[in-house]
C-alpha cells in the first residue's frame, strides 16, 4: 500500500449518500457525474486501477476512464480482470480483443492455488475440492474468515466459498501485489439491494479483511436502461468510426449498421443473444431471446439468470471484499 494512504486523499466519502438514480434525471446528468467522479479518481489516487469484467457496466466505466484520461491528459491506469476459470469463451475473447484494440494493460487476478489443483486433477465445475489440498493462505480464508467447517467445497463460482476464493481472494491478493489504492468499479445502485447504499468514493480500510483501498464508483446513478442508452448513443458512436454519429439501436442479433460485425463494437455478443447479466458459464442463463436492451427492463429482474444462492449471499460476500 502506498505510504500514507489514505491521508494524501481529498475525497468525500459521503458523496452520493442517500441518493438514487432519480437524483440524476437525464442521461446528461448521469454522464456529467460519471466524468466528475472518474476525473477525481484518476487525480487523487496514486496507483488506481479499473475493475473490468467484460460486462456492460464495467465496460461503460472503462469508457469513461479512457475518455477522461485522454481529455485531461491523465495516465490511463491498468485494468484488473478476475479470471475465475468459469467464464464464457466469448467473454474471454471479447476482453482480449478490446484490450488489444484499446491498448490496455490487463492484470489477470487469479487464485492460482485453486486453478492449478483443478487443472492437475481434471476437475469440472461442481466437482469437490478438499480443503486440505488448499494453500495455507486459502485455508485461512475458508476456516478463519468464512468459518466454513466442511471437508470440501464444490468448484462452483456462485457459492459462498467458491465465490470468495475465486473472486474476492483473487482480487484482494492482486490489490496487495500491485499496491492499488483505488479500484474504479462499475457497480450501480439499482442492480442489487446490497449496493443501494454505496457512495461514489467508498472506503475499504480494514486491514483484517482486505488490503486497505477505496472503491471509486462512477456509474452508481445509472439504471440498466441508462447503460444501454449510453452505449448506443455515446460509447459505440464515439469509439466505432463507421457507426452512425446519432447512434443506432440494434433490433436483433444480426442488426448492425454499415456492414459492421460484432467484433467491431465494444458490446459482448452475449447481450445480443439475450443475456442481461454475465456471470459464470455454468450458472448463468439468457433472460429472453431478444437482445438485452430490448427486454422489459422495468418489470423484470436484471440478474434473474444468475444462480440465486450466491445472489442471496451478496451482502455477506461484500463485507469480505466482493464487488
Amino acid at each position: 500500500m502506498p505510504e500514507g494512504f489514505p491521508d494524501y486523499l481529498n475525497v468525500d466519502y459521503t458523496d452520493g449518500e442517500g441518493e438514487s438514480p432519480e437524483d440524476y434525471p437525464s442521461i446528461q446528468h448521469k454522464i456529467e457525474k460519471a466524468i466528475e467522479v472518474t476525473k477525481q479518481g484518476l487525480e487523487e489516487y496514486e496507483t488506481p486501477a479499473v475493475m473490468w469484467t467484460g460486462g456492460k457496466d464495467s465496460t461503460l466505466t472503462l469508457y469513461f476512464v479512457k475518455e477522461v484520461a485522454e481529455r485531461y491528459d491523465l495516465e490511463l491506469p491498468p485494468t484488473v480482470f478476475i479470471d475465475h476459470y468459469q467464464h464464457f469463451d466469448e467473454l474471454m475473447d471479447f476482453v482480449e480483443h478490446w484490450a488489444d484494440e484499446w491498448d490496455l494493460e490487463v492484470v489477470y487476478a487469479r487464485n492460482t492455488d485453486v486453478g492449478e489443483y483443478v487443472e492437475a486433477n481434471g476437475l469440472t465445475p461442481g466437482d469437490d475440492i478438499p480443503i486440505s489440498e488448499l494453500s495455507e493462505h486459502n485455508q485461512h480464508h475458508v476456516r478463519n474468515i468464512l468459518e466454513y467447517e466442511e471437508d470440501s467445497f464444490p468448484f462452483l463460482l456462485d457459492t459462498y466459498v467458491g465465490n470468495h476464493l475465486l473472486k474476492t481472494v483473487a482480487l484482494n491478493d492482486t490489490l496487495e501485489e500491485y499496491d492499488i489504492d483505488g479500484i474504479i468499479s462499475g457497480i450501480r445502485w439499482d442492480e442489487q439491494d446490497a449496493r443501494a447504499d454505496e457512495t461514489f468514493f467508498s472506503p475499504r480500510h480494514d486491514p483484517e479483511i482486505y488490503p486497505p483501498h477505496d472503491r471509486v464508483q462512477p456509474i452508481l446513478q445509472f439504471e440498466e436502461a441508462d447503460v444501454w442508452e449510453a452505449f448506443w448513443h455515446f460509447v459505440v458512436p464515439e469509439t466505432v468510426e463507421e457507426y452512425p454519429d446519432e447512434g443506432y439501436v440494434p433490433q436483433d442479433y444480426d442488426d448492425l449498421p454499415n456492414g459492421l460485425t460484432h467484433e467491431d463494437v465494444p458490446v459482448s455478443p452475449k447481450y445480443f443473444e439475450g443475456f442481461r447479466s454475465l456471470g459464470s458459464e455454468v450458472s448463468t442463463e439468457k433472460a429472453e431471446s431478444e437482445p438485452a436492451w430490448l427486454q422489459d427492463l422495468d418489470n423484470t429482474t436484471e440478474r434473474a439468470g444468475r444462480a440465486q444462492d450466491k445472489e442471496d449471499l451478496m451482502e455477506r460476500l461484500r463485507d469480505l471484499g466482493y464487488m
